[in-house]
Protein backbone atom coordinates (compact mmCIF):
# COMPACT_ATOMS: atom_id res chain seq x y z
CA UNK A 1 0.00 0.00 0.00
CA UNK A 2 2.78 2.35 0.57
CA UNK A 3 3.71 1.92 -2.68
CA UNK A 4 0.22 2.85 -4.15
CA UNK A 5 0.61 6.13 -1.36
CA UNK A 6 3.80 6.97 -2.75
CA UNK A 7 2.17 6.96 -6.83
CA UNK A 8 -0.76 9.08 -5.96
CA UNK A 9 1.73 11.78 -3.74
CA UNK A 10 4.14 11.91 -7.07
CA UNK A 11 1.30 12.47 -9.76
CA UNK A 12 0.11 15.03 -7.50
CA UNK A 13 3.42 16.64 -7.08
CA UNK A 14 3.59 20.06 -8.34
CA UNK A 15 0.16 20.76 -8.87
CA UNK A 16 -2.25 22.92 -7.04
CA UNK A 17 -6.25 24.23 -6.22
CA UNK A 18 -5.43 27.18 -8.73
CA UNK A 19 -4.72 24.76 -11.15
CA UNK A 20 -7.29 22.00 -11.10
CA UNK A 21 -9.36 25.32 -11.06
CA UNK A 22 -7.88 26.65 -13.90
CA UNK A 23 -8.48 23.39 -15.51
CA UNK A 24 -12.37 23.98 -15.91
CA UNK A 25 -11.86 27.64 -17.84
CA UNK A 26 -9.32 26.39 -20.37
CA UNK A 27 -10.23 25.88 -23.43
CA UNK A 28 -8.69 22.54 -24.53
CA UNK A 29 -8.95 22.98 -28.72
CA UNK A 30 -9.41 19.88 -30.79
CA UNK A 31 -8.35 18.13 -33.57
CA UNK A 32 -12.09 17.13 -35.00
CA UNK A 33 -12.22 18.12 -39.19
CA UNK A 34 -13.70 21.30 -40.46
CA UNK A 35 -16.25 19.13 -42.32
CA UNK A 36 -17.85 16.26 -41.66
CA UNK A 37 -19.96 13.91 -44.20
CA UNK A 38 -22.18 10.87 -43.13
CA UNK A 39 -23.10 8.91 -46.05
CA UNK A 40 -26.64 6.70 -45.89
CA UNK A 41 -26.51 4.46 -48.97
CA UNK A 42 -26.67 6.86 -51.77
CA UNK A 43 -27.70 10.19 -49.56
CA UNK A 44 -25.33 12.41 -47.81
CA UNK A 45 -25.95 14.80 -45.09
CA UNK A 46 -22.49 17.29 -44.80
CA UNK A 47 -21.78 19.22 -41.37
CA UNK A 48 -19.43 21.86 -40.99
CA UNK A 49 -17.67 22.61 -38.02
CA UNK A 50 -18.68 25.63 -35.63
CA UNK A 51 -16.11 28.13 -34.62
CA UNK A 52 -16.21 31.57 -33.20
CA UNK A 53 -13.96 34.72 -33.85
CA UNK A 54 -13.80 35.84 -30.36
CA UNK A 55 -11.84 38.32 -28.67
CA UNK A 56 -9.87 37.10 -25.85
CA UNK A 57 -8.52 37.84 -22.36
CA UNK A 58 -5.68 39.33 -23.77
CA UNK A 59 -7.86 41.51 -26.62
CA UNK A 60 -7.00 39.56 -29.77
CA UNK A 61 -9.77 37.83 -31.44
CA UNK A 62 -9.23 33.84 -31.91
CA UNK A 63 -11.03 31.42 -34.10
CA UNK A 64 -12.11 29.09 -30.74
CA UNK A 65 -14.66 26.17 -31.37
CA UNK A 66 -16.87 24.72 -27.98
CA UNK A 67 -14.51 25.01 -24.80
CA UNK A 68 -14.66 20.92 -24.67
CA UNK A 69 -16.42 17.76 -23.95
CA UNK A 70 -18.10 16.52 -21.08
CA UNK A 71 -14.83 16.72 -18.62
CA UNK A 72 -12.10 19.03 -19.38
CA UNK A 73 -9.74 16.35 -21.02
CA UNK A 74 -12.17 15.38 -23.42
CA UNK A 75 -11.68 17.14 -26.81
CA UNK A 76 -15.19 18.13 -28.27
CA UNK A 77 -16.53 19.41 -31.60
CA UNK A 78 -20.16 21.38 -32.45
CA UNK A 79 -21.49 20.50 -36.16
CA UNK A 80 -24.20 22.14 -37.85
CA UNK A 81 -25.79 20.60 -41.07
CA UNK A 82 -25.33 22.40 -44.12
CA UNK A 83 -26.39 20.00 -47.25
CA UNK A 84 -28.12 16.97 -47.44
CA UNK A 85 -31.95 16.04 -47.61
CA UNK A 86 -31.91 12.59 -45.71
CA UNK A 87 -35.34 10.89 -46.75
CA UNK A 88 -35.69 7.21 -45.35
CA UNK A 89 -38.57 4.98 -45.93
CA UNK A 90 -41.66 7.55 -45.05
CA UNK A 91 -39.52 9.83 -42.74
CA UNK A 92 -37.94 13.05 -44.28
CA UNK A 93 -35.61 14.34 -41.68
CA UNK A 94 -34.64 18.42 -40.70
CA UNK A 95 -33.21 20.15 -43.84
CA UNK A 96 -29.94 22.55 -43.40
CA UNK A 97 -31.01 26.36 -42.77
CA UNK A 98 -33.04 24.87 -40.11
CA UNK A 99 -29.95 25.33 -36.96
CA UNK A 100 -30.46 26.37 -33.48
CA UNK A 101 -28.19 25.53 -31.17
CA UNK A 102 -25.50 24.32 -33.92
CA UNK A 103 -25.80 27.64 -36.04
CA UNK A 104 -25.49 30.10 -33.12
CA UNK A 105 -23.52 32.93 -34.76
CA UNK A 106 -20.92 35.07 -32.90
CA UNK A 107 -22.91 38.36 -33.29
CA UNK A 108 -25.62 36.28 -30.79
CA UNK A 109 -22.86 34.96 -27.94
CA UNK A 110 -23.96 38.76 -26.13
CA UNK A 111 -21.73 37.39 -23.65
CA UNK A 112 -18.98 34.84 -23.77
CA UNK A 113 -18.47 33.92 -19.84
CA UNK A 114 -15.84 31.33 -19.51
CA UNK A 115 -16.77 30.06 -23.05
CA UNK A 116 -19.48 27.50 -23.48
CA UNK A 117 -18.67 23.80 -23.58
CA UNK A 118 -20.44 20.54 -24.86
CA UNK A 119 -22.59 20.26 -21.31
CA UNK A 120 -23.87 24.18 -21.82
CA UNK A 121 -24.85 24.01 -25.61
CA UNK A 122 -26.92 20.19 -24.65
CA UNK A 123 -28.30 21.93 -21.77
CA UNK A 124 -29.68 24.55 -23.88
CA UNK A 125 -30.57 22.40 -26.75
CA UNK A 126 -32.56 20.16 -24.49
CA UNK A 127 -34.37 23.26 -23.12
CA UNK A 128 -35.33 24.26 -26.45
CA UNK A 129 -36.86 20.18 -26.91
CA UNK A 130 -38.81 21.34 -24.21
CA UNK A 131 -39.84 24.52 -25.08
CA UNK A 132 -40.82 23.77 -28.18
CA UNK A 133 -44.30 22.55 -27.05
CA UNK A 134 -44.83 25.82 -24.79
CA UNK A 135 -43.90 28.75 -26.64
CA UNK A 136 -48.11 30.09 -26.94
CA UNK A 137 -46.95 30.66 -23.07
CA UNK A 138 -44.32 32.23 -20.99
CA UNK A 139 -42.82 29.23 -20.51
CA UNK A 140 -38.94 28.44 -18.32
CA UNK A 141 -37.20 25.13 -18.04
CA UNK A 142 -33.60 25.05 -15.88
CA UNK A 143 -31.44 22.60 -16.81
CA UNK A 144 -28.47 20.83 -15.34
CA UNK A 145 -26.77 18.07 -16.55
CA UNK A 146 -29.28 17.61 -19.63
CA UNK A 147 -32.43 17.07 -17.29
CA UNK A 148 -34.55 19.88 -16.52
CA UNK A 149 -34.54 20.83 -12.85
CA UNK A 150 -37.71 23.19 -12.83
CA UNK A 151 -39.83 24.21 -15.68
CA UNK A 152 -42.81 26.27 -15.24
CA UNK A 153 -45.69 28.32 -17.16
CA UNK A 154 -46.52 31.64 -16.21
CA UNK A 155 -48.85 34.58 -16.82
CA UNK A 156 -45.57 36.76 -17.42
CA UNK A 157 -41.79 35.47 -18.44
CA UNK A 158 -40.78 36.37 -15.01
CA UNK A 159 -43.28 34.46 -12.66
CA UNK A 160 -43.01 31.49 -15.41
CA UNK A 161 -39.16 31.71 -14.16
CA UNK A 162 -39.81 32.50 -11.07
CA UNK A 163 -41.80 29.54 -10.56
CA UNK A 164 -39.58 26.88 -12.10
CA UNK A 165 -36.44 28.31 -9.86
CA UNK A 166 -38.28 28.29 -6.81
CA UNK A 167 -39.43 24.26 -8.17
CA UNK A 168 -35.85 23.14 -6.89
CA UNK A 169 -33.64 26.09 -6.21
CA UNK A 170 -31.09 23.49 -5.38
CA UNK A 171 -30.54 22.01 -8.40
CA UNK A 172 -30.71 25.36 -10.78
CA UNK A 173 -27.41 26.96 -8.95
CA UNK A 174 -25.11 26.78 -11.73
CA UNK A 175 -27.94 25.92 -14.48
CA UNK A 176 -28.60 26.43 -17.81
CA UNK A 177 -32.30 28.53 -18.23
CA UNK A 178 -33.65 28.73 -21.68
CA UNK A 179 -36.94 31.25 -21.90
CA UNK A 180 -39.74 31.28 -24.52
CA UNK A 181 -40.06 34.83 -24.84
CA UNK A 182 -37.50 38.09 -24.93
CA UNK A 183 -35.84 37.96 -21.50
CA UNK A 184 -37.59 41.49 -20.09
CA UNK A 185 -35.81 43.46 -16.99
CA UNK A 186 -38.08 41.82 -14.71
CA UNK A 187 -37.00 38.74 -15.55
CA UNK A 188 -33.46 39.52 -15.63
CA UNK A 189 -33.60 41.20 -12.47
CA UNK A 190 -34.61 37.58 -11.19
CA UNK A 191 -31.85 35.83 -13.12
CA UNK A 192 -28.92 37.84 -11.95
CA UNK A 193 -30.27 36.99 -8.33
CA UNK A 194 -28.77 33.50 -9.16
CA UNK A 195 -25.67 32.35 -9.98
CA UNK A 196 -26.02 30.30 -13.53
CA UNK A 197 -24.03 29.35 -16.33
CA UNK A 198 -26.03 30.12 -19.06
CA UNK A 199 -29.26 32.11 -20.01
CA UNK A 200 -30.63 31.90 -23.99
CA UNK A 201 -33.54 33.92 -25.44
CA UNK A 202 -35.15 34.43 -28.41
CA UNK A 203 -34.11 37.91 -27.60
CA UNK A 204 -33.14 40.55 -24.61
CA UNK A 205 -35.12 43.67 -24.46
CA UNK A 206 -33.77 47.11 -23.60
CA UNK A 207 -31.76 47.37 -20.53
CA UNK A 208 -31.73 43.46 -19.26
CA UNK A 209 -28.72 42.81 -21.16
CA UNK A 210 -26.98 45.40 -18.56
CA UNK A 211 -28.47 43.98 -15.45
CA UNK A 212 -27.32 40.21 -16.76
CA UNK A 213 -23.69 41.24 -17.81
CA UNK A 214 -23.01 42.12 -14.58
CA UNK A 215 -21.96 38.28 -13.87
CA UNK A 216 -18.67 38.21 -15.70
CA UNK A 217 -18.76 34.75 -16.13
CA UNK A 218 -22.30 34.20 -17.15
CA UNK A 219 -22.60 32.98 -20.81
CA UNK A 220 -25.78 34.97 -22.31
CA UNK A 221 -27.01 33.65 -25.59
CA UNK A 222 -29.61 34.71 -28.42
CA UNK A 223 -31.49 32.19 -30.29
CA UNK A 224 -34.06 34.04 -32.59
CA UNK A 225 -35.63 31.09 -33.71
CA UNK A 226 -37.19 30.08 -30.40
CA UNK A 227 -40.02 32.22 -31.39
CA UNK A 228 -40.71 29.89 -34.43
CA UNK A 229 -39.95 26.73 -32.29
CA UNK A 230 -43.47 25.25 -32.62
CA UNK A 231 -42.59 24.82 -36.14
CA UNK A 232 -39.41 21.78 -35.04
CA UNK A 233 -42.64 19.73 -32.90
CA UNK A 234 -42.97 17.41 -36.50
CA UNK A 235 -39.29 17.58 -37.67
CA UNK A 236 -37.01 14.73 -36.77
CA UNK A 237 -33.76 14.34 -36.59
CA UNK A 238 -31.07 11.34 -36.77
CA UNK A 239 -30.62 10.25 -33.41
CA UNK A 240 -26.44 8.87 -33.12
CA UNK A 241 -25.23 6.84 -29.67
CA UNK A 242 -21.72 5.91 -30.19
CA UNK A 243 -20.95 2.42 -29.27
CA UNK A 244 -17.51 1.31 -26.92
CA UNK A 245 -16.36 -0.52 -29.72
CA UNK A 246 -16.56 2.12 -32.32
CA UNK A 247 -20.32 1.04 -33.30
CA UNK A 248 -23.20 3.61 -33.93
CA UNK A 249 -27.05 2.94 -33.05
CA UNK A 250 -28.51 4.94 -35.02
CA UNK A 251 -32.61 6.14 -34.32
CA UNK A 252 -35.31 8.26 -35.91
CA UNK A 253 -35.87 11.13 -32.69
CA UNK A 254 -39.17 10.95 -30.48
CA UNK A 255 -41.58 13.05 -31.56
CA UNK A 256 -44.36 14.26 -28.53
CA UNK A 257 -47.99 13.37 -30.12
CA UNK A 258 -49.58 14.05 -27.13
CA UNK A 259 -50.84 17.65 -27.75
CA UNK A 260 -54.21 18.43 -26.55
CA UNK A 261 -57.30 16.66 -24.79
CA UNK A 262 -58.06 14.76 -28.13
CA UNK A 263 -54.37 12.99 -28.21
CA UNK A 264 -55.07 11.25 -24.81
CA UNK A 265 -57.18 7.81 -23.81
CA UNK A 266 -59.54 6.49 -21.19
CA UNK A 267 -57.42 4.34 -18.74
CA UNK A 268 -59.35 0.97 -19.70
CA UNK A 269 -58.22 -2.55 -19.27
CA UNK A 270 -59.52 -6.20 -19.55
CA UNK A 271 -58.30 -8.76 -17.27
CA UNK A 272 -59.48 -12.51 -16.78
CA UNK A 273 -62.77 -11.53 -19.22
CA UNK A 274 -63.35 -8.62 -16.75
CA UNK A 275 -63.12 -4.84 -18.08
CA UNK A 276 -61.98 -2.43 -15.77
CA UNK A 277 -62.16 1.50 -16.37
CA UNK A 278 -60.63 4.52 -14.41
CA UNK A 279 -64.44 5.93 -12.47
CA UNK A 280 -63.14 9.48 -12.29
CA UNK A 281 -62.54 11.65 -15.09
CA UNK A 282 -59.93 14.54 -14.91
CA UNK A 283 -60.38 18.11 -14.94
CA UNK A 284 -59.39 21.05 -16.68
CA UNK A 285 -56.78 21.71 -14.82
CA UNK A 286 -55.50 18.29 -14.37
CA UNK A 287 -55.97 17.81 -18.19
CA UNK A 288 -53.62 21.14 -18.90
CA UNK A 289 -50.94 19.49 -16.15
CA UNK A 290 -50.89 16.49 -17.91
CA UNK A 291 -50.13 18.12 -21.32
CA UNK A 292 -47.57 20.42 -20.05
CA UNK A 293 -46.02 17.63 -18.35
CA UNK A 294 -46.21 15.22 -20.74
CA UNK A 295 -44.08 18.14 -22.65
CA UNK A 296 -41.08 18.28 -19.89
CA UNK A 297 -41.20 14.45 -19.84
CA UNK A 298 -39.79 14.84 -23.51
CA UNK A 299 -36.31 15.60 -21.93
CA UNK A 300 -36.58 13.80 -18.84
CA UNK A 301 -33.80 10.97 -18.51
CA UNK A 302 -35.94 7.62 -18.10
CA UNK A 303 -37.15 5.90 -16.61
CA UNK A 304 -38.69 9.00 -14.89
CA UNK A 305 -41.95 10.72 -13.25
CA UNK A 306 -42.73 14.09 -12.62
CA UNK A 307 -45.33 15.57 -10.45
CA UNK A 308 -46.67 18.76 -11.83
CA UNK A 309 -49.20 21.23 -10.27
CA UNK A 310 -50.33 24.42 -12.36
CA UNK A 311 -48.03 24.20 -14.80
CA UNK A 312 -45.18 24.01 -12.54
CA UNK A 313 -42.84 21.07 -11.74
CA UNK A 314 -43.27 19.90 -7.89
CA UNK A 315 -40.81 16.74 -8.25
CA UNK A 316 -38.54 15.16 -10.86
CA UNK A 317 -37.50 12.08 -10.70
CA UNK A 318 -34.88 11.14 -12.87
CA UNK A 319 -32.36 8.21 -14.59
CA UNK A 320 -33.47 5.50 -12.55
CA UNK A 321 -34.07 1.34 -12.78
CA UNK A 322 -37.00 0.90 -11.26
CA UNK A 323 -40.43 2.61 -11.54
CA UNK A 324 -41.45 2.23 -8.24
CA UNK A 325 -38.04 3.67 -7.22
CA UNK A 326 -38.09 6.97 -9.37
CA UNK A 327 -41.69 8.02 -8.09
CA UNK A 328 -40.34 7.56 -4.32
CA UNK A 329 -37.06 9.92 -5.23
CA UNK A 330 -39.46 12.55 -7.25
CA UNK A 331 -41.49 12.44 -3.71
CA UNK A 332 -38.16 12.99 -1.59
CA UNK A 333 -36.84 15.71 -4.08
CA UNK A 334 -40.10 17.39 -3.84
CA UNK A 335 -40.07 17.38 -0.21
CA UNK A 336 -35.95 18.53 0.11
CA UNK A 337 -36.57 20.97 -2.46
CA UNK A 338 -39.77 22.34 -0.67
CA UNK A 339 -38.15 22.27 2.68
CA UNK A 340 -35.56 24.54 1.30
CA UNK A 341 -37.42 27.19 -0.08
CA UNK A 342 -39.50 27.42 2.57
CA UNK A 343 -36.30 28.28 5.04
CA UNK A 344 -34.85 30.52 2.04
CA UNK A 345 -38.63 32.61 2.49
CA UNK A 346 -38.56 32.06 6.29
CA UNK A 347 -34.75 32.86 7.55
CA UNK A 348 -33.27 33.74 4.33
CA UNK A 349 -30.89 31.26 3.68
CA UNK A 350 -30.71 27.12 2.38
CA UNK A 351 -32.28 24.28 4.94
CA UNK A 352 -28.95 22.57 4.95
CA UNK A 353 -27.07 25.79 5.96
CA UNK A 354 -29.80 25.82 8.97
CA UNK A 355 -28.41 23.00 9.81
CA UNK A 356 -24.96 23.95 10.11
CA UNK A 357 -25.98 27.04 12.33
CA UNK A 358 -28.29 24.84 14.68
CA UNK A 359 -24.89 22.84 15.18
CA UNK A 360 -22.84 25.88 15.53
CA UNK A 361 -25.47 26.96 18.08
CA UNK A 362 -26.01 30.13 15.89
CA UNK A 363 -30.18 28.82 15.18
CA UNK A 364 -32.15 27.40 17.31
CA UNK A 365 -33.73 24.12 16.77
CA UNK A 366 -37.14 25.03 16.76
CA UNK A 367 -36.73 26.91 13.85
CA UNK A 368 -36.00 23.84 11.98
CA UNK A 369 -38.53 21.80 13.62
CA UNK A 370 -41.32 24.45 12.85
CA UNK A 371 -39.79 23.97 8.76
CA UNK A 372 -40.54 20.31 9.40
CA UNK A 373 -43.84 20.05 10.73
CA UNK A 374 -45.34 22.57 8.13
CA UNK A 375 -43.36 20.24 5.04
CA UNK A 376 -44.92 17.46 7.04
CA UNK A 377 -48.30 19.30 6.81
CA UNK A 378 -48.43 20.33 3.64
CA UNK A 379 -46.79 16.98 1.94
CA UNK A 380 -44.13 19.33 0.15
CA UNK A 381 -47.42 20.64 -2.32
CA UNK A 382 -47.81 17.64 -3.91
CA UNK A 383 -51.91 17.34 -2.89
CA UNK A 384 -53.35 17.53 -5.76
CA UNK A 385 -50.51 17.62 -8.52
CA UNK A 386 -50.58 15.47 -11.24
CA UNK A 387 -48.17 12.26 -11.57
CA UNK A 388 -46.82 11.90 -15.02
CA UNK A 389 -44.80 8.56 -15.93
CA UNK A 390 -42.70 8.23 -19.08
CA UNK A 391 -43.78 4.84 -19.37
CA UNK A 392 -46.49 1.86 -18.06
CA UNK A 393 -46.41 0.71 -14.56
CA UNK A 394 -45.32 -2.89 -14.71
CA UNK A 395 -47.09 -2.72 -11.04
CA UNK A 396 -50.01 -0.52 -9.05
CA UNK A 397 -46.88 -0.14 -6.43
CA UNK A 398 -45.24 2.99 -8.46
CA UNK A 399 -48.65 4.89 -9.11
CA UNK A 400 -49.74 3.99 -4.84
CA UNK A 401 -47.02 6.20 -3.84
CA UNK A 402 -48.28 9.15 -5.43
CA UNK A 403 -51.71 8.39 -4.20
CA UNK A 404 -50.84 8.22 -1.22
CA UNK A 405 -49.16 11.90 -1.38
CA UNK A 406 -52.27 12.95 -2.38
CA UNK A 407 -51.87 13.01 -6.49
CA UNK A 408 -55.22 13.98 -7.73
CA UNK A 409 -54.73 12.31 -11.47
CA UNK A 410 -51.86 10.07 -13.33
CA UNK A 411 -50.99 10.45 -16.74
CA UNK A 412 -49.26 7.07 -18.51
CA UNK A 413 -48.39 5.54 -21.16
CA UNK A 414 -50.70 2.23 -20.20
CA UNK A 415 -50.10 -1.22 -22.33
CA UNK A 416 -49.11 -3.51 -18.78
CA UNK A 417 -50.96 -6.80 -18.53
CA UNK A 418 -51.30 -5.15 -14.99
CA UNK A 419 -52.87 -1.98 -15.88
CA UNK A 420 -56.02 -3.12 -14.27
CA UNK A 421 -54.16 -3.12 -10.91
CA UNK A 422 -53.16 0.47 -11.60
CA UNK A 423 -57.01 1.34 -12.17
CA UNK A 424 -58.14 -0.28 -9.13
CA UNK A 425 -55.59 1.70 -7.10
CA UNK A 426 -57.15 5.04 -8.48
CA UNK A 427 -60.78 3.64 -7.70
CA UNK A 428 -60.10 2.71 -4.20
CA UNK A 429 -58.03 5.50 -3.39
CA UNK A 430 -60.05 8.65 -1.13
CA UNK A 431 -60.91 11.02 -3.06
CA UNK A 432 -60.63 9.23 -6.12
CA UNK A 433 -57.74 9.41 -9.05
CA UNK A 434 -58.35 10.01 -12.51
CA UNK A 435 -55.92 8.48 -14.69
CA UNK A 436 -55.57 8.40 -18.82
CA UNK A 437 -53.07 6.69 -21.20
CA UNK A 438 -51.18 8.64 -23.87
CA UNK A 439 -50.66 5.09 -25.93
CA UNK A 440 -47.14 6.44 -26.14
CA UNK A 441 -43.82 5.74 -24.49
CA UNK A 442 -41.36 8.65 -24.16
CA UNK A 443 -37.80 6.98 -22.87
CA UNK A 444 -34.88 9.33 -22.85
CA UNK A 445 -31.29 7.80 -22.92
Amino acid sequence: MEGFYDAIKSSLQGKTMSDIKKMYSTILGDHFPLEMTITFGDQKLIYRKRTWNIRGENGTYEERGIRYGENPDQEAALYELVSGNLILGDCSFINPGNGLVSSIPVEDMLQVGKHPGKINLTDIDNGLNILKYLVDRPAAVILKHNNPCGAALGSSLAEAFDRANRADRIAAFGGAVVLSQPCDKETAELLAQNYLEVVCAPEFEQGSLEILKKSKNLRVIRIPRIDRLAAFEKYRFVDFKSLIDGGIIVQQSAVNSIRSIADLKPATATWQGTEYRCQRQPSSREIDDMIFGWAVEHGVTSNSVLYIKDGCTVGIGTGEQDRVGVAEIAVHKAYIKYADIFCFDRFGISYADLELAIGRGEKKKEQKDEIDRQVADDRAGLPGSVMISDAFFPFRDGADIGIRQGVSAILQAGGSMRDFETIEACNEADPQVAMLFTGQRSFKH
